[in-house]
């Protein structure tokens, strides 16, 4: 629930097209030929770093769920896809390790054929080889796949050199309880679509891509709100129930892409136009929390369930007041609480573009609800951004007891790749 959380999940729409997006598709019908033919383009954050959590803002224009299938995105781009898109109703994270023997030369075969899947996919067409047929039915339905590199890919490449000081690993915090079987590794995707059978038609085709070259090493699944579930636009809820996704940076913003993506003079060069993610797998503990009376939940995070107001006053947009006092002379806002704590004014100007999914794998043996948050941020340096937010929430967060860190990641996503060439190129063949 970040203060600098996300812009309104406007739900019921189609994103915003990206940098060389096709155009919208005539809404009379939804045959895979004519999406093929003009396609259109198609959170709420609890959390910035380490104890935040939320999510991204939804499309912006209100779509009836007829239309999630025409949805399309293009693969190549200035940018990669999957970074500043409204969020997808379904999402995979997953994370390989080169398989042992396996070199720059398997990583850049392995990378071709990833890129050349992506934008098979995204189109709404088949992959080339022995595709499933899962998702023959459906459109493009937003389909977003995004690729990057882990700090342990490069010693693996031979590449150390070329890995940048901005994938340092990140320091330990106390709030951390990590498995580190499910942290980092050598290359990471993210798959993200309105049609969770397109979002696993991508993942089996990237999984049975990697053939040889490389080995899963983790995978995580997600959602949010679908487009068209609201009667009208609004900022999305978390799992614990908080409106939550009200200051995340927009794109529309006039320091967006030097916050979010590496500049042109920007080193390695290899990373212009890309950015960093941190993921973080934050289970919620939803019993505890949900003990707590309303105005106990509002105290920890700063703001009024029922509306996301800030407690200072106004409606949800409203500025924070941070000096207000009640007739008691206590702060309005608590000194701790999540949403105080998280603003980009409180951290130096530290600012992250939150994309997350909310995610829920049962219940463990006591019948507790596995259940929380796959936080994902992009900066363009982590170092300025997600770094120093969260260790400002190690140093007293009301919301870190409701909260357990259990998985890790920090990964290089270098820029889009131009057409005929495949992500990383420049990198692996530079």
């Amino acid at each position: 629930m970040a203060d600098q959380s996300i812009p309104k999940a406007r739900t019921p729409a189609a994103p915003e097209p990206r940098e060389g997006a096709a155009p919208p598709v005539a809404r009379e019908g939804i045959s895979r030929r004519r999406l093929l033919g003009t396609a259109g383009a198609t959170g709420l954050v609890l959390g910035a770093a380490g104890g935040a959590v939320g999510y991204a803002a939804a499309p912006a224009e209100a779509a009836p769920l007829t239309s999630l299938g025409e949805g399309r995105l293009m693969f190549h781009g200035k940018h990669q896809p999957g970074i500043t898109e409204g969020f997808p109703a379904r999402g995979h994270l997953i994370a390989f390790d080169l398989a042992p023997g396996a070199g720059r030369k398997e990583a850049a075969a392995l990378l071709r054929r990833w890129s050349d899947t992506a934008r098979r996919l995204m189109a709404g067409e088949p992959s080339a080889d022995g595709d499933t047929g899962v998702a023959q039915d459906a459109g493009p339905s937003s389909l977003t796949l995004t690729f990057g590199f882990g700090h342990s890919f490069f010693a693996r490449t031979g590449l150390e050199k070329q890995r940048p000081v901005a994938l340092d690993p990140l320091p330990d915090f106390s709030s951390d309880h990590l498995d580190k079987a499910r942290s980092n590794g050598d290359l990471w995707v993210q798959i993200g679509a309105h049609d969770a059978l397109v979002a696993f038609h991508a993942l089996r085709a990237v999984q049975k891509d990697a053939g040889s070259a490389a080995r899963v090493r983790w995978q995580m699944n997600g959602f949010n709100r679908s487009p068209g579930a609201t009667a009208r636009p609004m900022t999305a809820r978390n799992l614990m129930g908080q409106i939550d996704g009200t200051r995340n940076p927009k794109p529309s913003d006039s320091d967006f892409d030097q916050r979010i993506f590496v500049p042109a003079n920007g080193d390695p060069a290899w990373m212009v136009n890309g950015s960093y993610v941190v993921v973080r797998r934050i289970r919620m503990l939803l019993d505890t929390w949900e003990k707590l009376a309303v105005k106990e939940q509002e105290a920890v995070i700063g703001r009024r369930k029922s509306d996301g107001a800030p407690l200072s006053g106004g409606t949800e947009t409203s500025a924070m007041d941070l000096e207000k006092t009640d007739s008691a002379g206590n702060l309005a806002v608590p000194f701790n609480a999540h949403a105080r704590i998280t603003r980009p004014d409180q951290n130096g100007g530290a600012a992250m573009l939150r994309r997350p999914l909310s995610y829920h794998d049962g219940m463990d043996a006591d019948g507790v609800p596995d259940a929380g948050l796959l936080f994902i941020c992009w900066q363009a340096d982590p170092l300025r951004g997600f770094v120093p937010v969260q260790r400002k929430l190690d140093r007293g967060d009301a919301l870190t007891p409701f909260l357990r860190h259990e998985s890790s990641g920090l990964y290089a996503v270098p820029g889009g790749a131009a057409e005929s060439e495949y992500v990383g190129q420049r990198l692996l063949e530079g």
